[in-house]
């Protein structure tokens, strides 16, 4: 009988042990990665900073969704991108007393994120430590000054938080007895403040915010434990990319607890990450690796077989396998899987399915990559990021002939607010704000903020320079005429797309050397006010040269002054000494001058010519600064001269193969030293090997290293980098790099957002991302996103939401010709004969 009696507790204590060991995943602890953590819930208390494109602070992930940012002590109700931000200390966890925190301090006047200016303090020194404590299914947020707040700051410095607006539009909240909906757009009333700067007034105040009781997957409560109110603001008032913030403020003599604050973010019972089924959206050639990416959570041990099923022409499916998927590992917070259906080669349309995941309908077909996929972005992308030019789509105008009045040469000494430098002297004949004529032509908008940055303009017109000689793309869909600065959508002119495209770029270029003397740094407006626009380029300035007095600076241009006939609007042109961007842009014109001969031989000349100068009277004392303009003009004089240059060279660009690999590949047969291409070549197998390696570290078959900033232009610079070393290489260099790049862009990526990075481009992509348009939550055709960025430690985030930079914004260079290359190599392997 004491033998049953012993057996009885045993398993009484193991039930219990497994009863707590339940409970606790039910309850925030502190994990390994130093957050709270809770079966749906987890809160990060400094692991990201970077509030002015909102992560940074408290952050709060539920249910899978990141909901909340930016948890910190801030100086206005709704802070933008300028404003004053603390210095962050080192995060400190106490596991003893269950509590994260990190020092925080006003001013930080060491930081210059993003090349920026310095960012304009007041006079304010405050010190405090910032908290956050797991309570059960609950944590606090507990702010400790060092010093109680100054009184001419009492009423003015707060605990904000922020509220992801993307999900909460049209669904309901409660402060205390009142109640309301999150608008789709910001309204008033508002009013001026003391310091006569415009503020919002609050949706709502009192000392209990409940946010989306209508749905449990997005319930937040938030209570203010002590005396002061919490208030419920509309960010969007003041920036159009702002979110909305619960806040409250610090009240005066405080120090202790000066903020707590209770936060409940309710959870699904026993939560678990739905199964993600990663294809790419536009499809497979058949003798393509088609391997699809199941992403589940780490916990989901039920694993059960992949459908891949063929899309009928008469309606409905049939299944064409079905088996259980190959389990890779664990990648950030989620367990992977491979499903592997490369021994599918019938045409027609396809979908996978797991469980409740069904993809989008996806092609398998030797023409998947001919129409449809990399056009988008020469017929529309491109066309519409075009400067100085009208741009006519049908029934639209993208935008009208803009910045005509470029520019005016900019001040010295000044550093500009989106990290252009002007040194003590303009380096051209020209006085600081004298107009400067011949650079109102040609040239791209880089990303959204209108401006013409030279390595942009250059990698451009390199990189289309490359695809027309590699891949003799004759695509016309568009009409060009530089004589009218007029441009038609889906209106072909007899001449290819590329190479008016590749002289538009040149224009910019060789119109700013010869009016100069050297090329332009960067032109760009000179106030913010032009800076934020959304819309219309057109609007940025009155389109007549400034002829009043040049020695305005940029405080001197009221707001109210911009795009009046006469006022000092015109963008400014900065130059700089920099031998490695000199050259690098010389390389281009280089390239350009190769493709140009046949359509604008004096264009083409010229840009032969300047590159041929640079080379001569450029110096830099590191050679690997000349091996890319060495290679592109020996390719294009077929000169010893450079050929010499880098036999000479054999040992650093050995020792750098990583970087020279790719570029001095397609120079090889025009180099006689046969130990020359001994030497790469040995060198080449080594990075080979170190690629491989990397390979392993992710399921996605590449070198991906997931960090603040999208990952997808550098992904897509590597695969184009990797056709050159297997065109170069082909006895032993892979073209699956190539490929897996090419579905990584095309979603073949990690996160909940399967889309397609390229806006327009396969059954899913991105249609809400940063370009010109993005304040009308829209999208340009064969724009290409930055892409799914990381949420540190490890969820990885793409947003549906047109105003995060760090995911969805549209670039020039490679961010744009990398792509079209990548598509038609793919299309060019492929379907290459043997």
């Amino acid at each position: 009988m004491k033998y049953h009696l012993i057996f009885f507790f045993i398993l009484n204590s193991l039930i219990v042990h497994s009863q707590v060991q339940l409970d606790s995943s039910k309850v925030f602890k502190i994990n390994e990665l130093e957050y709270l953590e809770m079966k749906g819930a987890d809160v990060m208390l400094a692991h990201d900073f970077y509030p002015e494109s909102h992560q940074g602070g408290v952050g709060i992930i539920q249910n899978g969704i990141r909901v909340a940012t930016n948890g910190d002590l801030r100086l206005e109700p709704t802070p933008g991108q300028w404003q004053p931000v603390p210095k962050v200390g080192e995060r400190m966890v106490d596991r003893s007393k269950q509590e994260i925190s990190v020092k925080m301090t006003y001013p930080d006047e060491s930081k210059d994120r993003k090349g920026f200016n310095p960012i304009e303090y007041p006079d304010l020194n405050l010190s405090y430590t910032l908290k956050v404590k797991p309570m059960g299914k609950s944590f606090k947020i507990v702010v400790d000054l060092d010093s109680p707040l100054p009184a001419e700051w009492v009423g003015k410095v707060g605990m904000n938080i922020e509220l992801f607006p993307g999900i909460l539009f049209g669904k309901s909240y409660y402060m205390d007895d009142s109640f309301g909906i999150f608008n789709r757009q910001a309204n008033g009333p508002g009013y001026t403040d003391q310091d006569g700067e415009y503020q919002i007034v609050p949706m709502a105040i009192g000392k209990e915010l409940i946010i989306v009781p209508e749905d449990g997957r997005q319930t937040l409560r938030i209570q203010n434990l002590q005396n002061s109110q919490l208030q419920l603001i509309d960010g969007r008032a003041k920036h159009n990319n702002g979110w909305f913030v619960v806040r409250s403020l610090v009240p005066a003599g405080k120090t202790k607890n000066a903020i707590e604050w209770l936060v409940t973010p309710n959870v699904i019972s026993d939560f678990k990450y739905s199964p993600v089924v990663q294809v790419s959206q536009v499809g497979y050639h058949p003798e393509q690796e088609k391997i699809a990416v199941i992403e589940t959570d780490k916990t989901d041990l039920e694993i059960e077989e992949v459908k891949l099923q063929k899309v009928n022409s008469r309606g409905g499916f049939t299944t064409v396998i079905s088996k259980r998927p190959k389990e890779w590992g664990d990648f950030l917070r989620y367990k992977y899987y491979h499903f592997d259906f490369s021994e599918i080669k019938d045409s027609g349309m396809y979908v996978v399915s797991y469980k409740d995941f069904k993809t989008r309908p996806f092609q398998i077909s030797t023409e998947v990559y001919k129409r449809d996929v990399w056009q988008p972005t020469l017929e529309y992308f491109l066309p519409v990021q075009m400067c100085h030019m009208r741009i006519n789509d049908r029934y639209k105008v993208w935008h009208g002939r803009c910045h005509l009045d470029d520019a005016r040469m900019a001040p010295i000494n000044s550093n500009h607010f989106d990290g252009y430098l002007q040194g003590p002297e303009t380096m051209t004949r020209y006085k600081s704000g004298e107009h400067i004529h011949g650079i109102n032509i040609g040239g791209w908008h880089d990303a959204g903020d209108f401006d013409l940055r030279v390595e942009s303009q250059a990698a451009t017109v390199q990189g289309l320079a490359h695809i027309y000689e590699i891949f003799k793309v004759d695509y016309d869909n568009t009409t060009i005429d530089q004589n009218t600065k007029t441009v038609e959508i889906q209106q072909p002119d007899g001449v290819p797309d590329v190479i008016q495209q590749i002289e538009h770029g040149v224009l910019s270029i060789i119109g700013g050397y010869k009016s100069l003397g050297r090329f332009y740094r960067g032109i760009i407006v000179p106030h913010k006010r032009q800076y934020v626009l959304l819309g219309d380029a057109v609007n940025h300035s009155d389109n007549i040269d400034y002829s009043g007095d040049s020695n305005l600076s940029q405080t001197d241009i009221k707001n109210i002054e911009i795009g009046k006939v006469g006022a000092p609007d015109d963008r400014w042109v900065y130059t700089e000494d920099n031998p490695k961007r000199e050259m690098s842009t010389a390389a281009a014109l280089a390239a350009a001058s190769r493709v140009l001969g046949g359509y604008n031989k004096e264009m083409a000349e010229s840009c032969i010519e300047i590159s041929i100068a640079i080379w001569k009277k450029t110096t830099t004392e590191n050679p690997l600064d000349k091996v890319e303009l060495a290679v592109e003009l020996l390719r294009t004089t077929r000169n010893d001269e450079y050929s010499r240059f880098l036999t000479d060279n054999h040992r650093i660009i050995t020792e750098n193969i990583a970087r020279t690999g790719w570029l001095v590949a397609p120079a090889l047969p025009l180099i006689k030293q046969k130990s020359f291409k001994v030497k790469v070549s040995k060198a080449v197998q080594g990075y080979l090997k170190e690629i491989n390696g990397l390979e392993e570290e992710t399921p996605y078959g590449l070198v991906y290293k997931p960090n603040i900033w999208g990952a997808g232009w550098g992904i897509q610079n590597f695969g184009m980098r990797q056709y050159y070393l297997h065109t170069g290489f082909p006895e032993f260099f892979p073209k699956k790099y190539i490929l897996n790049s090419l579905n990584f862009i095309l979603g073949v990526h990690p996160g909940i957002n399967t889309s397609s990075f390229v806006s327009g481009v396969g059954s899913r992509s991105i249609t809400q991302a940063y370009g010109m348009n993005r304040g009308d939550f829209s999208f340009i055709p064969g724009g290409i996103g930055s892409g799914t960025a990381l949420i540190r430690p490890n969820l990885p985030e793409l947003l549906e939401w047109p105003f995060l930079w760090q995911q969805t914004e549209y670039v020039l260079g490679g961010g744009t010709t990398d792509y079209i290359f990548l598509v038609l190599a793919a299309d060019q392997l492929l379907n290459k004969k043997e």
